[in-house]
């Protein structure tokens, strides 16, 4: 990975970058299936750029060889860790994509109402309703928890 133990090569470098702009640009648009690619791309980036970091040399095994060329087993073990999660969370998105290709026809990410509103305002110049208090600690609606319900007296023998 390393060419003559100065860091790592300038192909590699480019590749991470590659791989995290391009999985970063994906996530960021409104198709699951183009989210669903942009996490396996940034997830492939980011575990390149964990192994690129590590030091590279003979295989970190007792007796392989001298211990101060051993490679750096931590690192590998954080991409084998991050290939798993990142796996679980890609069937997770292809599940969900799957399910709203299914049920709707498409795979694209509707706004929320409130996003809808929140457009709305901005395009009037407006400031959403806040709320300006005054009211007491007891008189705000929004603010006071529910009282938790009430329980009947216990009868003997330990049944309501």
């Amino acid at each position: 990975m390393r060419g003559g133990g100065a860091g790592p090569t300038l192909v590699l470098v480019i590749a991470v970058g590659l791989l995290t702009a391009t999985g970063v640009t994906l996530l960021l648009e409104r198709s699951l299936t183009r989210i669903l690619l942009g996490v396996i791309l940034f997830g492939n980036g980011v575990n390149l750029l964990i192994l690129v970091g590590g030091r590279s040399g003979v295989a970190p095994v007792v007796g392989a060889g001298p211990e101060d060329e051993m490679s750096d087993p931590l690192p590998q073990a954080m991409v084998l860790t991050a290939i798993v999660i990142t796996f679980g969370l890609t069937a997770f998105l292809a599940a969900v994509a799957y399910r709203s290709w299914y049920l709707g026809g498409n795979d694209e990410v509707q706004d929320d109402v409130e996003d809808q509103q929140i457009v709305a305002l901005a395009a009037r110049n407006e400031v959403a309703n806040a709320d300006l208090g005054g009211e007491g600690p007891g008189d705000d609606p929004e603010q006071v928890d529910p009282e938790p319900p009430q329980r009947g007296p216990r009868r003997p023998g330990g049944t309501r």
